[in-house]
Order: structure tokens, then C-alpha cells, then sequence
């Protein structure tokens, strides 16, 4: 299937007014944000970027797309005349993945002409939207548990998602996936050994044990809690282990419990194999554990050297909600800035074309807040006054730090200019960008809220089209009482 064609249909509709109202050539600038970190997390990781790349470089709708146009009746031959030959051919600026990202800034921005921009959106977001959230779900529950996180959620999504999730929580920082297909086409390590049906499918826990240990020579990780984990599972894994691992010189890597009370059994468990003589014998834990789970099993002294996780990556009970919004036209050379008005205040968007700062204490290399700027503002390198959108007698003031701008050049003039980086490296760089954060911004409850403020500038031109825009409203308003 053409991945363009899973697009929302209002986007084809706006774009063939667009192109019968003559504005096919109109640039427009869109801005991707949202408006709350998931999870009640203090952060969120930008992911989804390598998809898109991916997905924009294959824009273009195939004959049997024009024909299912056609027969909707809806579309104008110019308009589908127009799809035949589409392709992108604007500017795309985006944060790299792994950066940890905020609210209401913009993580990608869009340059390009009406029609083209629009018809991106969809396929944007849901790129952006899905793998953000994954990514941000195995972050927390990495960070949280400080030891390898195995992502083993492909059952709790779709195929194609499933994929694509064990790719994000591995850039998040979990050590390998149970998905194949992303081990295959993205060079993930893949992890696995057996399910409580291998158990039952034989006579008794011992010879299952044993029959997986004659097949599995190299990866003896056994399932112990399918009857009893510390009366069966345990002894016989153990047993496995003295009359068959260790005569044939074989490790006997681990164990893994999957019910119960985690805690207690992991303690029982590490006794257990540390008075059979195999204290390097791994123990994983697993049974739907989110971020907060582990951390009472941590408190609780659990002992445990790895976690398998599954639905709380692939499949997390939240929504990033990820926006795509209008900021601005381009007339004559000249930008034209855009507001969408609310009265819910969070859904009033920052106008015009942006760029989006972040700021480094030079001494300890902490991330001290993001400003968002017109595009055309100069950032001062030596004294900043961070000010808050909303509160704005909440000012700090900064100095000795380093500036860096977030985004970068995606897509120029319909090219890739962007040099994607590999997988391993954008984790490794995600690692990198998350030691900049605060303890208290990667805190799992109530973490401190990380700077992201507007410029003065930016913040009068805001407020001023929100005066405007009102006014314009109420006359409007007052026009048509008088008929």
C-alpha cells in the first residue's frame, strides 16, 4: 500500500480547494508540537524522524490512486492532474531523534506550498505521535530501572507498529526487542527464549527444561513460574543445570518469573541459585511493570539484573497528541505570521515562522531552558532573561552558558540535505542528551517543569494578533446584529 494514501480525507479536500481557489503556489509554514508531556513525565523523546525521512522521499500517488480519486466524484481533473506528478519540493526542519523535547515548541517545521503541506500532516503525526510516545514510555522505564529493559510488547500492537516500536524503545535505551523484523531491517538486538506453552507441552517442567537446554545450548533462560517458582520452577531449572548444563561445560544463564510477587520470589530465587553454586546465574522479571512498578522493586531490594517489558512501551495508556497548525504565509518575500485564537488558552498556538534555542550551563553542561524566537531574532550569547509565556513576572536570568539551536535542515527544496544517522548512533546520542537534563526534570512523579519560554518579541506579536484577531471577531459580530 502507498503510505500517503493512509492520509485523513479532509486533507485532499482542503487541497483541492486550495488548488481551485488558484493558491497551489502559496508557501506556508506549519509548525508539529504538543501540548503536554505524556506518561505526567517531565520530558518527552523527539522520535519518528528517520520514518518521515523515509516516507517524504517516496511521496507520490500511483495511477490506481488517481482512479480511486476520480470515482469519489469529489475532485477536480485539475486537482488530480496535479497528484499525478506529485512529489515534495519544500524545506522540512526538524529536532534529531533521541533529543528530549517540551511542550509548545515546535519539533519539526514545515516550508512549503499550501497543497504539499497540507497533504503531509497526517502522515507527519502519526509518525511523530507513535514513536514519540514509544520512545518517552521506554525512557522513563529505562531510566527507572538501571538495568537492561528487554521491549517485548509485539503482541500488544499492530504488525507494522510492533516493528516500529522495538526500533523507538531501543533508541530510548532498552537493550534489544522480541520482534525479528526489527532485528531484521534495523539491526536491533533481538531476545527471547520460551513461553509457558512450551512448559505444558511436555510431560513435566523438568523435561521441557531439559529438552529446551538440548536446543537452546547457548541461551538457558528458563520460565520457572508456570506451576510453583520456588518448589518446581527453581529446583528444576537447577537440576537442568547439574545434570546436563554444567557436564557439558554449558552456561546456565538465567531465569525468568513472570507472576506472583516479584519481589520476594526474586529474593528467594537469587538464595536458591546462589546456594546451588550459581551466583551469575541471571534473574529477569516481567508481568505488565510500568516505570512506577520498578521502582517499588527497587525500594522493596528485588533482586534482579533485567526486566522484560512489554505492553507499557509498545502499547503505553496514554497519547502524546501531537499537533500540526498553520503559523504563517509567505507573500512577496515577506512571512505573514498566523494565530489560531482559543478560548481554552493552551489550544491558542505561538504564530509565525520560529526557531527554538536551547541553553547550556557552561559549567555543568545541565540544560538550563528552552527559548522559542522568530526566525529573524538574534540570541544574545551572554546574558538571556527567560521569561514565562503565560506568567510572565516569572523571569530568570541567565548568563555563562552555550546556545544551541534545536532544529535542523531535513529537506531543502525538496532534497534531503540531512545526514540520518545511524540507529546506535541516535541512541547513543539520546543517552548523551538526557544527561543534560536535571534529576528533578527526569523525576517520575512530579517532576520539576523544564523553561520554555517566548521571546519578547515573540510573546507582543502573539498578543497582539490574539487583540487583533478578538476585535476583528466582535466587529464581525456587531456587523451582522445590525442586519
Amino acid at each position: 500500500m502507498n503510505e500517503i494514501m493512509s492520509t485523513d480525507r479532509y486533507e485532499f479536500t482542503m487541497s483541492n480547494g486550495y488548488f481551485e481557489e488558484g493558491m497551489k503556489d502559496q508557501i506556508a509554514y506549519f509548525d508539529v508540537f504538543f501540548r503536554r508531556n505524556p506518561l505526567k513525565n517531565g520530558y518527552t523523546i523527539m522520535a519518528g524522524l528517520d520514518q518521515i525521512i523515509r516516507d517524504v522521499k517516496a511521496l507520490h500517488f500511483e495511477k490506481e490512486d488517481i482512479e480511486y480519486f476520480k470515482n469519489q466524484g469529489v475532485y477536480s481533473e485539475g486537482f488530480l492532474n496535479y497528484l499525478r506528478n506529485f512529489k515534495f519540493t519544500g524545506d522540512i526542519y526538524a529536532v534529531p531523534d533521541g533529543t528530549p523535547i517540551f511542550p509548545n515548541e515546535p519539533a519539526i517545521t514545515v516550508r512549503a506550498n499550501l497543497i504539499e503541506a497540507q497533504i503531509l500532516e497526517t502522515l507527519l503525526l502519526s509518525h511523530f505521535n507513535s514513536a514519540s510516545l514509544v520512545a518517552t514510555a521506554a525512557k522513563r522505564i529505562v531510566l527507572e530501572a538501571g538495568k537492561p529493559v528487554m521491549e517485548f510488547g509485539s503482541r500488544r500492537t499492530h504488525t507494522k507498529a510492533a516493528i516500529d516500536a522495538g526500533k523507538n524503545a531501543y533508541l530510548a535505551g532498552c537493550s534489544g526487542t522480541s520482534n525479528e523484523a526489527t532485528g531484521r531491517y534495523y539491526g536491533v538486538p533481538t531476545l527471547g527464549t520460551m513461553a509457558h506453552s512450551w512448559i505444558t507441552a511436555f510431560d513435566n517442567e523438568y523435561e521441557a527444561f531439559l529438552k529446551y537446554a538440548m536446543r537452546n545450548p547457548e541461551n538457558t533462560v528458563f520460565l520457572v513460574d508456570t506451576y510453583d517458582v520456588l518448589r518446581s520452577g527453581i529446583p528444576n531449572a537447577i537440576r537442568v543445570a547439574n545434570e546436563y548444563l554444567k557436564p557439558n561445560g554449558l552456561p546456565f544463564k538465567g531465569i525468568r518469573i513472570d507472576s506472583g510477587d516479584l519481589a520476594y520470589l526474586s529474593k528467594e530465587a537469587r538464595r536458591m541459585l546462589d546456594e546451588a553454586g550459581y551466583k551469575d546465574t541471571a534473574i529477569c522479571l516481567s508481568n505488565g511493570l510500568t516505570a512506577e512498578t520498578i521502582r517499588d522493586l527497587n525500594t522493596q531490594g528485588a533482586k534482579v539484573d533485567s526486566y522484560g517489558i512489554g505492553d507499557n512501551i509498545a502499547a503505553p495508556l496514554d497519547r502524546l497528541g501531537g499537533v500540526y497548525k498553520l503559523v504563517a504565509l509567505e507573500e512577496n518575500g515577506k512571512i505573514i505570521p498566523k494565530i489560531k485564537v482559543s478560548q481554552d488558552e493552551i489550544k491558542t498556538i505561538n504564530p509565525g515562522y520560529k526557531k527554538v534555542y536551547r541553553f547550556y550551563d557552561k559549567k555543568t553542561g545541565y540544560a538550563l531552558g528552552d527559548v522559542v524566537a522568530l526566525a529573524h531574532e538574534l540570541i544574545p550569547k551572554d546574558t538571556f532573561t527567560l521569561i514565562d509565556p503565560t506568567d510572565t513576572w516569572k523571569q530568570t536570568t541567565i548568563t555563562d552558558y552555550e546556545i544551541r539551536e534545536l532544529q535542523v535542515p531535513v529537506f531543502r527544496n525538496g532534497a534531503l540535505v540531512y545526514d540520518v544517522p545511524t540507529l546506535k548512533e541516535s541512541r547513543a546520542y539520546c543517552i548523551q542528551e538526557m544527561n543534560t537534563l536535571y534529576p528533578e526534570v527526569k523525576r517520575l512523579e512530579k517532576p520539576h517543569k523544564y523553561y520554555v519560554d517566548l521571546t519578547l518579541e515573540l510573546l507582543k506579536l502573539k498578543r497582539e494578533l490574539i487583540t487583533s484577531t478578538t476585535e476583528s471577531v466582535k466587529a464581525k459580530e456587531k456587523s451582522i446584529g445590525s442586519l
